[in-house]
């Protein structure tokens, strides 16, 4: 039997390997638990750890051959090693794409997309709702290298299309966004990218191939950051990239090859665990997360909620044609920081840290954290308010949950 290797494939003795199937048409739950198998000769059930930072060669005319590509191997776990690369290859299998590249972290994944598509003098629309952290990126450092960015209202197409230029490459876009969960309509983003010759790139963090497929909307390329959902468990820190062959396993794995930003074998062995119950958790994510949203909905407390499930959303009916589900993420604005402030330190069912995915639920303040160097102007620009509080609903029991929020907004 064959395990696949970046380039082609490399005939290794196989043991009761299930290459001879074809995982077309599987769900996400199946692709998540059996995508990509490629057992070793020791016949392991759960996949192994390839923890070394290099592999030997027969010969030195091997050497020679896989180095100039001419053979397929693996070399040096920076850019080629059996467990990251499974991980890639059963994520692409979920979202439907050709290829995957596992990176260090999600920044890391988006700093390769730009560094490695982009030249001096390109332009990036985005979305003005990204998590604060890409936007330091964009405005922060890339800019300096001669790349320009330009931001607009998610849920309006015509402001897409306007700011399109000569120059524009790539369009950019978390559905739904954080920390609004506003829907962007990604097959209509993704024909006014392929009008202006650019690539439409759709992170997909918050709801996973298992509610959401980009590339069957339209979209270019998909990004995660691998450290929420697809691990689940707050364990490990990383990123990957899906899309075409030629782009995916071309020009990117190039630039990872010679920069570096790669992902752990320990990290690949993590979150291919974490895909095996991806489903499941999505499924009881949403499932609490909207008993949350409607217990949050009306509240005498509480002036607006966010989130796609409710009826009151503005996108409720777009989150239901281009979504399976509506996700773990639940926002809402009290009347100012201090009661923002008030709420949180009182809840006894939330951390209070910025990471969100876990099977704990978390709860954070997004002027005060996650976006808070983004500067006053572009909050305000981006809907998110002092007293702007953000939930992400864990496996906790929902009526535990739902118990405790009361109980912090009553005291």
């Amino acid at each position: 039997m064959a395990l696949a290797c970046r380039w082609k494939s490399i005939t290794l003795p196989m043991a009761d390997s299930p290459d001879h199937r074809d995982d077309a048409g599987y769900g996400a739950g199946t692709l998540g638990v059996r995508g990509a198998e490629a057992r070793t000769p020791w016949r392991e059930h759960s996949p192994a750890i390839f923890a070394t930072s290099s592999f030997c060669f027969t010969s030195a005319e091997q050497a020679a051959e896989i180095f100039a590509e001419r053979e397929a191997g693996y070399v040096y776990s920076r850019f080629s090693n059996p467990t990251v690369e499974a991980f890639e290859k059963r994520l692409a299998a979920m979202e439907g794409a050709e290829a995957g590249i596992g990176t260090a972290s999600g920044m890391s994944a988006i700093l390769t997309l730009c560094m490695a598509l982009l030249s001096k003098g390109d332009h990036v629309v985005a979305s003005r709702t990204l998590f604060g952290s890409t936007i330091s990126l964009f405005d922060g450092i890339l800019s300096r290298f001669g790349l320009h960015f330009s931001y607009v209202d998610p849920c309006d197409l015509d402001a897409w299309r306007n700011a399109v230029t000569s120059r524009t490459r790539m369009l950019f876009v978390e559905s739904p966004s954080n920390p609004l969960c506003e829907i962007v309509d990604i097959p209509a983003v993704a024909q006014i990218a392929r009008d202006a010759d650019a690539r439409l790139v759709v992170d997909n963090c918050f709801l996973t191939p298992v509610f959401q497929q980009p590339m069957a909307l339209g979209a270019h390329l998909v990004m995660h950051s691998a450290t929420k959902y697809l691990d689940g468990q707050g364990r490990c820190v990383g990123g990957a990239i899906v899309g075409d062959a030629e782009t995916v396993a071309g020009t990117l794995f190039r630039f990872m090859r010679t920069c570096g930003p790669s992902m752990s074998p320990f990290n690949a062995w993590t979150f291919l665990k974490g895909l095996e119950t991806l489903q499941v958790r999505m499924e009881g994510h949403e499932a609490r997360a909207r008993q949350v949203a409607e217990a949050l909905d009306g509240h005498p407390q509480v002036r607006h909620v966010y989130y796609p499930g409710l009826s009151s959303h503005p996108q409720h009916t777009l989150a239901q044609r281009q979504q399976r589900g509506f996700g773990g993420i639940v926002s809402f604005d009290l009347a100012d920081q201090a009661t923002a402030w008030r709420f949180i330190n009182r809840l006894q069912l939330a951390s209070i840290t910025a990471n969100l995915g876990d099977t704990r639920t978390t709860v954070t303040h997004p002027a005060s954290t996650t976006h808070m160097r983004i500067g006053p102007e572009a909050r305000a620009r981006a809907g998110i308010g002092d007293g702007l509080v953000r939930l992400a609903i864990g496996l906790e029991d929902a009526a535990d949950l739902v118990d405790d929020i009361r109980a912090a907004l009553k005291a």
